[in-house]
């Protein structure tokens, strides 16, 4: 018989949106040694639900990643327990040569919320261990959505941020999101096998294994589709885009930002000449 499956605390903060989903859920393990995963925005109600469910025994609080809907509530819950903040790093820490050099040729963020102010008090390594008397997470490195993205092992169980979603596909915004790490990621984490998944943003995954196939294969299927689409000489990322994706309007630039990580991908890959500033609409003025 199997032992019963673990439950954390789940506590949802109030930013509701269409990247975030329902909003951030926050999720705490422990008793005596109580851990603070993604403790979210920097919200009052908020951040006093971690505290009164903590019991003053708040010990470590980790973040996946540098977004501001998971850390930017990090430095005031550190103030307030003492607890010490843990991450992979800033913002920029990372990220793959290319996208340091995309960086450095002036690509910027497609304002998918990074926190520049965030800085941790302990930088984890990929597969270093935190253990206290209640409990051990095991920080991996998954970057693809983010450059400094963790997930967090506890036993059979990921703490896996937004890396692997069950209601949506994440946001890969260069130079901050590598598709190609992506896709490395998707695959370290199937590899692992675990029994399930649980993101910071929507319900929990419980046959994990389907959900990143099924992921692998959307971005694979969004390759070919910009591709075909390429043939057709587009004119800029925003006609690209409203080929490719029905969605609301308000919801297009992240949909460029999504185009443009393939884009950079297939261009690693030799299949695209992509130019040498590197700039969006530069490149549509090639075709």
């Amino acid at each position: 018989m199997n032992a019963p499956v673990k439950e954390p605390l789940r506590l949802l903060a109030p930013n509701p949106s269409a990247l975030t989903g329902p909003g951030t859920t926050t999720f705490l393990i422990g008793q005596d040694h109580v851990a603070v995963i993604d403790p979210g925005p920097d919200d009052d109600g908020h951040l006093d639900r971690i505290i009164k469910a903590g019991r003053s025994n708040i010990s470590h609080i980790f973040v996946t990643h540098a977004h501001r809907d998971h850390s930017q509530g990090a430095p005031r819950l550190s103030a307030m327990t003492g607890a010490p903040v843990l991450a992979f790093g800033t913002v920029t820490d990372g990220r793959s040569p290319v996208m340091v050099r995309l960086a450095e040729t002036g690509l910027i963020e497609g304002g998918e919320g990074l926190d520049h102010s965030f800085i941790p008090d302990i930088r984890l390594t990929d597969g270093q261990q935190v253990t206290t008397p209640d409990w051990t997470l095991q920080a991996l490195h998954t970057p693809g959505h983010a450059a400094n993205h963790l997930c967090f092992r506890w036993d059979d169980t990921v703490f896996c941020g937004d890396i692997v979603m069950a209601w949506s596909s994440t946001l890969i915004s260069p130079p901050d999101g590598d598709l190609g790490d992506y896709f490395r990621s998707l695959e370290r984490l199937a590899h692992m096998a675990p029994r399930r998944m649980l993101p910071t943003h929507g319900p929990a995954i419980d046959a994990p294994l389907p959900r990143i196939d099924e992921l692998a294969r959307h971005r694979r299927a969004r390759t070919a589709q910009i591709m075909a689409a390429l043939r057709q000489r587009p004119d800029s990322a925003a006609g690209l885009a409203r080929r490719l994706y029905d969605i609301p309007e308000h919801l297009f630039p992240a949909a460029q930002r999504n185009i443009l990580s393939h884009l950079i991908a297939l261009s690693q890959l030799g299949a695209l000449d992509f130019p040498k500033n590197l700039t969006v609409d530069s490149f549509f003025s090639t075709l």
